[in-house]
């Protein structure tokens, strides 16, 4: 698949400090941020004029969808635009609970793990083709993700009592399964459910939840980089070593627990086999794999296999300073041990879990990542201006379809209903228009049925919200 269609789906975590003796329950103050959305999209499940789609999802969680993008960096600065939408939202709640009498700030927190244990996810979408076997695909998917957590994880300090443990993953403890259909009950590392929001007979969706929400946009790059080459490689018809592990999910646990990833994994097959081998021989396919089909001199492909190999060397070298700008666990993990020197803190300390906590607040001048990034100690790939344009166009792909028909229809004050791949006009001749190639960013269907909005409808800018 010369392009693949990839997305990103992220449960937010949602919190308030009320000043005052007014007092509210997450759940509450989520309810409080949708009420902007529902204002205007009479649902708390809408698409938006990017593309996206936003949610409150199961537990009260905002969710945010990114469009469907083919490029890694136009999905790096989606995902950054959801960040962004959903702190729109909790500004607005602030003014609401103001408005009510209350005075309360509202944090909006991109991470895996709340302090009642609970887990949400940050999910992955990569589109593949379906006239191959699925289980040749997750034979090798699986180990790659059980042991990506080494390049990708966004680091935990774990605290029972006074004893913290610092974690590579703040995932890895809430997987159950390797393989499922359930994303609930069972919690797999690959959701195998066949809901591929495209043409049913040429592809199939396979949607990752295992994967750690991460700050870092370099971390998010290799999120989504490595496993779009590994999958490209599979594709290709490439022979893959026989990594199948014995007990992938104590080995999940053991690799966020030994931060050098030379714990010996049990293989199905028979032997062992540690996390930086694994990493080490996926790395060398990849890049031979790369330098024949030219994507090595492909950016941000390149920098993906650099930074790939530079972080493995990091580790095995024990020399975390060459990558504590770009890999998130590593760049926490700084963060908290020079915290804990400065004041002299044990490493429970309720200010340390404060600090871990404070890393993902989304914030874009309070949050810790802004201000790594405004200071140079965070990479930066894809820079403001570049996310606000994403806020709001969409990228050139089904999304832009899915935009352009939102816009009109939001502007002339037309009903209308949406859905990945199903744009309907709620009027008499309930009009729908199918979209089912996720690629196609034209389509004829699609500009008759704007034309028709646009001749009949009733034009009111002010019925347009900023971000939603």
């Amino acid at each position: 698949m010369d392009r693949r269609v990839m997305g990103i789906e992220t449960e937010f975590g949602v919190n308030a400090t009320f000043r005052g003796t007014s007092r509210l329950s997450p759940e509450e103050v989520a309810r409080y941020l949708f009420r902007k959305v529902v204002a205007w999209g009479r649902s708390s499940n809408v698409f938006l004029g990017n593309g996206s789609r936003l949610y409150l999802d199961v537990g009260s969680h905002p969710e945010y969808a990114t469009a469907e993008c083919t490029d890694l960096l136009d999905l790096l600065a989606q995902d950054k635009a959801g960040e962004l939408i959903v702190q729109d939202l909790a500004d607005d709640a602030e003014t609401r609970l103001a408005e009510e009498g209350m005075d309360a700030t509202v944090y909006v927190l991109k991470n895996n793990v709340d302090s009642r244990g609970n887990s949400y996810g940050s999910h992955e979408n990569y589109l593949i083709r379906r006239d191959g076997r699925l289980d040749r695909v997750t034979d090798t998917l699986v180990p790659l993700l059980v042991t990506r957590q080494l390049i990708s994880g966004a680091g935990r300090l774990h605290v029972v009592g006074e004893r913290a443990t610092y974690l590579v993953s703040q995932r890895a403890d809430h997987m159950w399964e390797d393989l499922s259909s359930s994303t609930t009950r069972s919690r797999p590392i690959i959701n195998t459910r066949d809901e591929p929001h495209a043409d049913p007979e040429r592809y199939r969706r396979l949607h990752v939840i295992v994967g750690d929400s991460t700050m870092s946009q370099s971390t998010t790059l290799m999120r989504v980089g490595t496993t779009d080459l590994v999958l490209r490689m599979l594709e290709a018809g490439r022979i893959m070593p026989d990594f199948e592990l014995a007990t992938p999910i104590p080995s999940i646990r053991e690799i966020s627990r030994d931060r050098t990833g030379r714990t010996p994994l049990p293989l199905k097959a028979g032997g062992t086999i540690t996390a930086l081998e694994m990493q080490r021989e996926l790395l060398g396919m990849a890049k031979t794999y790369a330098q024949g089909s030219g994507l090595a001199q492909v950016w941000p492909y390149s920098y993906v296999l650099e930074l790939w190999e530079r972080t493995l060397d990091a580790i095995e070298g024990d020399q975390l300073h060459l990558v504590d700008t770009e890999i998130e666990w590593v760049m926490k993990k700084k963060l908290l041990d020079s915290y804990a020197a400065k004041h002299d803190l044990a490493p429970h300390d309720d200010r340390l879990q404060q600090l871990d906590l404070a890393w993902h607040d989304v914030h874009p001048t309070r949050g810790l990542m802004s201000i790594l990034q405004r200071s140079g100690a965070a990479k930066i790939l894809v820079d403001e201006a570049q996310i606000r344009h994403a806020m709001v166009t969409p990228p050139a792909t089904r999304a832009k379809l899915r935009g352009d028909f939102i816009r009109a229809a939001q502007e002339h004050r037309r009903d209308f209903t949406c859905d990945w791949v199903h744009l309907k006009l709620n009027d008499v001749a309930q009009r729908t228009v199918v979209c089912k190639d996720p690629f196609a960013s034209v389509d004829s269907r699609v500009d008759d049925l704007i034309e028709h909005i646009r001749s009949t409808g009733t034009t009111d800018p002010s019925h347009l919200v900023r971000g939603v």
